[in-house]
C-alpha cells in the first residue's frame, strides 16, 4: 500500500500519535474566548484573517439578532443622563417634601408626645397595671388638660369682645370729648373722615375678611390640635411594635449596639419631654396661685398661658413673664411690680432649684449645645424646632461619645 505524503492525513488517521479529533494544539490552534454564560468560543487565530475580523462562530446562528456586545459602562452620554436623572429625582424628592412639610411636622410632634408620656405609662405598668389602661389614663389627663386650656381662654376673650363692642360708643365719646382730640379733630377733621370710612362699607368688608382669616386660623390650629391628639395616641400604643421594626432594620451582627443606643436616646428624649412637661406643670402651678392671691382677673387662663410657654426653651419663660406683668399694669400699677419681681425671682429658682434635680436623671447636655440646639431647630422649624432641638442635640453627642469617639481612638 503506498504511504501518504508527509504532513497530509487521511481520515480516521493518526499522525504521530495524535488523533485528528483531538483539538489542534501549537500555534495554528484557535485562541479561547470565555464569556460570562460559562461557554468558551472559539476565536480566529491570530493571522487567520487579513483584515484582523472574527471567525463566524456557531453560537452566532443561536441568537438571530446577532450577540449583545458589552455593556456601556464608559459611556459619557450614558454616564451624563444617569447623573441628570439622579439630580431631578433629588429635586423632585426635596418638593415632595416641601409639599408635605406641615404633615412631616405634625407627625413628628406627635412622635415626641408619644416618647416623652412613654415613662408615664411605663411607671401606671410598673403598678401592675395593664398598658392599653395605662394609656387611656395618661391620655385622659391630655384631653383634661387641653379642655381646661379651652373652658379658661374662651370665656374671658367672648367676654372682652362683647364688652369692647357694647362700650365702643362710650370709647368715641371720650374721644370726642379729650380737648386734645378735639383739637386735632378741627385741624384734620379726622372723625369725619372716620364717619365716611365707617359708613362707606370698606370697614365692613375688611372686618368680614379678616374675621373670616381668624376664623380659618383658628380653625386650622384646632383641626392640627387633634391631629396631634390622634396620632399621639397610636404611636402611644404602638410604640413597642414602632422600636421593634426600626431594629430589625439593622443587620443582625450590629443590632444589639444598635438597640442599646436607640433605647438610650429614646430615654433621654422622654426624659426630657416628660422633664419639660413637669416643671411647665409647676410653673403654671405657681402662677395660678400668685395671681388668685393678688386677685388677678382670668388667673387660670393666664397661668394656663405661662405654662405653655414655659415649654419653649430660653424665651418661653419671658414671653409669659411679659404678657402676665402686662395685664397685673393694667390691673394697678402695684399690681404689676409685684408680678415684675415674682417672675424675676421665680426664674432663678425655677432654673437653679427646680430644673436640675428633674433633668439629672435624663438629659446631660451641655449649656452651649443646649443654647445650639433651640437656635438651630427654631430656625429650621420655628416654635416646634426649638422645642425638639435640645433632646436631638442630646442624642447627637449621645452617639459622638460612643460611636464617633472610640472609633477615632483606634484608628
Amino acid at each position: 500500500m503506498p504511504s501518504l505524503p508527509s504532513g497530509v492525513a487521511g481520515s480516521g488517521t493518526a499522525r504521530a500519535g495524535v488523533s485528528v479529533n483531538d483539538p489542534p494544539t501549537g500555534p495554528q490552534a484557535p485562541e479561547r474566548e470565555t464569556h460570562g454564560d460559562g461557554g468558551d468560543v472559539a476565536t480566529a487565530p491570530a493571522g487567520d484573517s487579513p483584515d484582523g475580523t472574527r471567525k463566524v462562530d456557531q453560537k452566532d446562528f443561536e441568537q438571530p439578532f446577532g450577540r449583545p456586545g458589552r455593556p456601556l459602562r464608559s459611556n459619557p452620554f450614558l454616564f451624563g443622563l444617569t447623573a441628570a436623572l439622579g439630580v431631578l429625582t433629588a429635586w423632585l424628592l426635596v418638593q415632595a417634601i416641601a409639599g408635605v412639610s406641615s404633615a412631616l411636622i405634625l407627625i413628628i410632634v406627635s412622635l415626641f408626645l408619644a416618647i416623652g408620656l412613654n415613662p408615664a405609662v411605663e411607671a401606671l405598668q410598673r403598678r401592675n397595671l395593664s398598658r392599653r389602661l395605662a394609656i387611656t389614663i395618661v391620655f385622659g389627663g391630655v384631653i383634661i388638660f387641653f379642655v381646661g386650656f379651652g373652658l379658661a381662654i374662651v370665656p374671658p376673650l367672648t367676654d372682652q369682645t362683647t364688652g369692647f363692642i357694647q362700650h365702643l360708643p362710650e370709647y368715641v365719646q371720650q374721644l370726642q370729648n379729650h380737648p386734645l382730640i378735639r383739637s386735632v379733630d378741627q385741624r384734620y377733621q379726622v372723625l369725619d373722615k372716620l364717619q365716611q370710612y365707617v359708613s362707606s362699607g370698606s370697614l365692613a368688608s375688611q372686618m368680614f375678611g379678616g374675621l373670616l382669616g381668624v376664623a380659618s386660623v383658628v380653625i386650622s390650629a384646632l383641626f392640627s390640635g387633634l391631629t396631634i391628639l390622634v396620632l399621639t395616641l397610636y404611636f402611644l400604643g404602638s410604640l413597642n411594635s414602632i422600636k421593634e421594626i426600626g431594629y430589625r432594620l439593622v443587620p443582625r451582627s450590629r443590632r444589639t449596639r444598635v438597640r442599646l443606643l436607640g433605647d438610650e436616646i429614646l430615654k433621654q428624649i422622654g426624659g426630657y419631654v416628660a422633664g419639660n412637661l413637669i416643671i411647665s406643670l409647676i410653673a403654671g402651678v405657681v402662677t395660678f396661685v400668685f395671681l388668685a392671691i393678688l386677685r388677678v382677673p382670668y388667673a387660670l387662663a393666664l397661668a394656663i398661658f405661662v405654662a405653655i410657654t414655659d415649654l419653649i426653651p430660653m424665651v418661653g419663660a419671658v414671653v409669659g413673664a411679659v404678657v402676665v406683668t402686662g395685664v397685673g399694669f393694667l390691673t394697678s400699677v402695684q399690681v404689676g411690680v409685684i408680678c415684675l419681681i415674682f417672675f424675676v425671682v421665680y426664674q432663678q429658682i425655677e432654673n437653679y432649684v427646680i430644673s436640675p434635680p428633674v433633668f439629672r436623671s435624663s438629659v446631660a447636655v451641655p449649656p452651649i449645645a443646649t443654647i445650639i440646639g433651640a437656635l438651630l431647630g427654631g430656625a429650621l422649624l420655628g416654635i416646634v424646632g426649638a422645642l425638639l432641638g435640645i433632646p436631638l442635640a442630646a442624642a447627637v453627642l449621645l452617639l459622638v461619645r460612643e460611636v464617633v469617639f472610640p472609633r477615632q481612638e483606634r484608628l
